[in-house]
């Protein structure tokens, strides 16, 4: 089932702009490799979803994956050829906002091979462009 905060304060939220660079979020914390994001985007929890089955098949239970943004955002619409002044829709679907550098899943207990090929099939369902990265060595 597709992630949702539990509760929230208000349910429809205003849509924003992503600006900037991620400053939090931007590294590789918990695994050994991590998929980073180039570019500025809204992932759905749909997505998210989908990209944790393809992961969660490409390793075969071998090692443990990390899912490091969560969808906070609700994104509302409103039914096609409806005329101006109902209001504003109900909420769709839920979705992470991810900045440029933000780090959307990692992988640990696993070789570079297999971690490489379950990214590549996250990357593929993805709506942002990603680049595989590994985690810095601590002095």
């Amino acid at each position: 089932m597709a992630m949702m905060p539990k509760r929230v304060k208000y349910r429809k939220i205003q849509k924003g702009r992503i600006r900037g660079n991620a400053t939090r979020g931007n590294y590789v914390a918990f695994g050994e490799y991590g998929l980073q994001a180039l570019e500025p985007g809204k992932v759905s929890a749909q997505t998210i979803e989908a990209g944790r089955i393809a992961a969660s098949q490409s390793i075969k239970s071998g090692g443990k994956l990390f899912i490091r943004v969560f969808p906070h955002k609700s994104v509302t619409s409103i039914p096609a050829e409806t005329r101006m002044g109902k209001g504003k829709g109900e909420v769709e679907y839920w979705a992470a906002v991810v900045k440029p550098g933000t780090i959307l899943f990692e992988l640990g207990g696993v070789s570079e091979d297999t971690a490489r090929a379950a990214f590549s099939r996250i990357a593929h369902k993805l709506p942002v462009t990603c680049r595989f990265v590994t985690r810095r060595p601590t002095l």
